[in-house]
């Protein structure tokens, strides 16, 4: 799967990035089914928090519990998106509650926005 769009490196401390694995970013879900499977394994005390997510240039969702920071689930690559994501159980299946865009690796696109 591939994505167009405005890429975002990390523009927080170095430190932090300094710890990042790059095999040791959020659980990638490419497919109904994946989301599923992941889903079904989260707590109860999981489910009432928003989790971390990014898409990677790859077009591929990553998603990690909230406290995660957005340059590890990523696993130090660069991203279209990063925020928190909420989930809810409607009937019989899952949709997305609340999506909030924020976290260092987005500042760039947003001082691009507000640029007069």
């Amino acid at each position: 799967m591939s994505a167009r769009g405005r890429s975002y490196h990390y523009v927080g401390p170095v430190e932090l990035k300094a710890t990042v694995r790059p095999d040791g970013g959020g659980c990638p879900i490419s497919s109904a089914a994946e989301f599923v499977g992941w889903i079904a394994e989260r707590s109860a005390s999981e489910l009432a928090e928003p989790f971390t997510f990014v898409v990677g240039t790859d077009g591929v969702l990553r998603l990690a519990p909230r406290r995660s920071e957005h340059v590890a689930c990523a696993g130090g690559a660069v991203v279209l998106s990063a925020g928190e994501i909420s989930f809810v159980r409607e009937a019989d299946r899952w949709t997305v509650s609340e999506v909030s865009f924020h976290g260092t690796v987005t500042v760039a696109a947003i001082r691009l926005w507000l640029r007069p």
